[in-house]
């Protein structure tokens, strides 16, 4: 059947089609020069209309595409244009049976998706919407007409549900999921850890994406989630013993979530360790050797000798390292440095010592030789970082030769020679899940035997708990942002929070909260108490107060109750606890510095040298340049890392926080706690 313009219709229309044809399953627009054949499955709608002297077909084509037949003698294109709409409809009808067939297979994989019993990965989701495309591709019908038809309207409608709010389709599934998992296993998570896990941990302990980071504020069992997320992979047989890998900052930790899994998942295949045993164990595996760690790393008394008498000695043989170093101390770190041998100044020796263990440390850690070294300085600071690490060269050649006539290594090395194992593939990964532990305390180097590991097996997974707000240890090479942006590093996965803390009151929570988030850059998380503290749970009184307060606390702290006083560095320990173990025999007394009360608590909690000044806290001493080149830049906010630092020390205490201010040269951190509503009282 076909329709042509009349030829005053084709003269007036002017319009390079002129003629239309139905064919067995479409119809072709044609011209004295132009043709266009439209199969019915790529035609979306047929519109007629009668213009001033003749007709019009309109043909519409996916994209927005139109065709027009123009000049027809009206009473001929209505009757075309019925006769083809009903050859058109009745293959439509043929084929939205095809249609719903294939929607229906698709549908189906979708519910089984919706019925599994496991978490759905994000990671899957770019897999369904590929099904759905192919599904639409296979489908005889422009996809746009699919909600014309009843049979296929709901599927259709489904499918693009998916493919439009897939994120927050796969949300609603796995919420709903996560709710009926808790529940069916309650037995579970109430017995996996002394007292039952509650909701937010539940939450994080299921979550099966491939990365996942819990964010969870001081006290709000980190650990706890930890060992429950190993006994919920065993539980649910998504691993055997010897494919969890539990990793730890430290060995004491390490020690701790070895002992509770033994204690409460009786699993023996499951063992946690440290990022150094973990490197050990990849070189004895992948080179045959065992390697010796060194003294210079287990023993920090023989580290430090080493370093400072190195020192002394360059200072005093050479008048060249003598004024570098002169000048290095008096102009960078504006230290008051003795006239003479400053160099045999104990005191100045002692102050230096850990800064030279520092300096070798994030040199060892770097790896590179000097000169690259020196090449990733800045220009603007590069001259000056290039006399530094020349006056350092000796005391890391000396650090070598000691590895050396030892036959060891030290822990940079270890990471280093793990990783280029890894890389080489000497060494298989049994491992399909990895648990870390404190998180924000991750540098580099560890991030990245993390990831030789992950890439050696694309299918391992990394579970890690940590928290932002106790990142204290950029001098050691821990770098934040490997926390704060965590996808962007570890690749997308799901973020969860604990939101209850089970150490200290609402009121220590509500100031250390409020303190810590001064800050912009901080992560929020919602960190809640189960127990109600008063106005006077935080208090600063005057340094001065110290024996009055330990006098009164005497009178009422229970045998059993610890007490802790910590401080800014280890120099500022107060006199009066000379006396302590006579003066209050009954007291639980222990001082240490605030970075090592890290994982601690107690029932009280003492902080002292809160004043202003280099040994201040906030610490006002300048950071070196070898601090500015080989560790990650500042925040770009004023003391940053104190204030977390603060925020660790005040979170150690269960009932109380006393802070003790030079009222002569007081800290900044007094005004903004005072602002916060902290109470200032003259004495205890």
């Amino acid at each position: 059947m076909e329709l042509k313009s009349t030829s005053f219709g084709k003269h007036l229309a002017q319009h390079p089609y002129n003629r239309v044809r139905l064919l067995n399953a479409g119809v072709e627009v044609s011209g004295d020069k132009h043709h266009y054949l439209i199969p019915f499955n790529q035609l979306i709608h047929i519109r007629c209309k009668r213009g001033i002297v003749w007709g019009e077909l309109e043909f519409e084509l996916p994209e927005q595409k139109v065709v027009r037949l123009h000049g027809t003698e009206w009473q001929e294109t209505q009757q075309f244009y019925h006769y083809l709409m009903k050859e058109w409809q009745a293959w439509s009808l043929e084929m939205s049976e095809v249609s719903a067939g294939v929607l229906q297979q698709q549908i189906e994989s979708l519910t089984r998706i919706e019925q599994q019993d496991a978490w759905f990965k994000r990671s899957r989701l770019a897999d369904v919407h590929k099904q759905i495309n192919r599904a639409f591709e296979a489908i005889p019908v422009p996809v746009e007409r699919l909600g014309e038809f009843e049979n296929c309207r709901d599927n259709y409608e489904i499918c693009l549900r998916w493919l439009k709010q897939g994120a927050q389709s796969v949300d609603r599934r796995n919420l709903d999921w996560t709710e009926q998992v808790i529940d069916q296993h309650r037995d579970f998570f109430d017995s996996v850890e002394a007292t039952p896990l509650n909701n937010s941990q539940c939450r994080a302990v299921v979550n099966g994406e491939d990365s996942v980071l819990v964010l969870a504020g001081a006290g709000s069992g980190k650990t706890s989630v930890l060992v429950a997320r190993a006994g919920w992979l065993l539980l649910r047989q998504e691993a055997l013993p010897e494919q969890i890998l539990l990793l730890a900052f430290g060995r004491q930790a390490a020690d701790e979530m070895n002992t509770r899994i033994k204690e409460r998942l009786h699993a023996d295949g499951i063992k946690a360790k440290t990022f150094h045993a973990l490197a050990l164990q990849i070189i004895q595996e992948g080179s045959k050797k065992v390697p010796k760690i060194s003294k210079l790393e287990t023993d920090s008394k023989t580290r430090r000798a080493l370093l400072v008498k190195t020192w002394q000695q360059q200072c005093s043989e050479k008048k060249a390292q003598a004024s570098g170093w002169r000048q290095w101390l008096n102009d960078e770190l504006e230290w008051d440095v003795p006239e003479g041998d400053y160099w045999k100044n104990k005191a100045l020796a002692e102050r230096l010592g850990s800064r030279l263990e520092r300096w070798i440390g994030l040199m060892r850690t770097h790896g590179g030789s000097q000169t690259e070294m020196i090449e990733q300085a800045s220009e603007e600071v590069r001259d000056l970082f290039s006399k530094r690490v020349r006056l350092m060269a000796p005391l890391l050649k000396a650090w070598k030769a000691k590895l050396k006539e030892e036959d060891a290594v030290d822990f940079s090395g270890l990471i280093h020679q793990a990783i280029n194992i890894l890389d080489k593939g000497r060494f298989i990964s049994p491992w399909k899940h990895i648990l870390v532990d404190e998180f924000q305390d991750i540098s580099p180097q560890r991030a990245m035997l993390l990831a030789a590991l992950r890439k050696q097996n694309s299918q391992t997974n990394l579970f890690a708990v940590g928290d932002d707000w106790q990142a204290i240890y950029r001098f050691s090479g821990a770098e934040l942002g490997l926390t704060t942006a965590f996808a962007a590093n570890f690749g997308e996965g799901a973020q969860c929070a604990l939101d209850t803390t089970y150490r200290f009151n609402d009121r220590i929570g509500e100031i250390a909260n409020r303190f810590v988030l001064q800050n912009p850059h901080q992560l929020k998380k919602p960190l809640n108490s189960l127990t109600k503290g008063n106005k006077k749970s935080v208090v600063i009184l005057p340094d001065d107060q110290l024996e009055k307060l330990l006098d009164k606390l005497s009178g009422f702290a229970e045998d059993d109750d610890q007490i802790l006083i910590l401080a800014r560095y280890h120099h500022l320990r107060p006199e009066v606890l000379q006396k302590a173990a006579t003066r209050w025999p009954k007291l639980n007394l222990e001082f240490m510095t605030i970075h090592a009360s890290k994982g601690q608590q107690a029932e009280f909690v003492i902080i002292v040298g809160l004043h202003e000044g280099n040994d201040g806290f906030p610490a006002a001493a300048r950071e070196s340049v070898m601090e500015e080149v080989l560790l990650p830049a500042p925040e770009d906010f004023a003391d940053a890392e104190e204030r977390r630092l603060l925020y660790v020390a005040m979170t150690r205490a269960k009932h109380q926080v006393w802070l003790m201010q030079d009222k002569n040269r007081p800290s900044v951190f007094v005004e903004q706690l005072e602002a916060l509503g902290v109470p200032t009282q003259r004495k205890p």
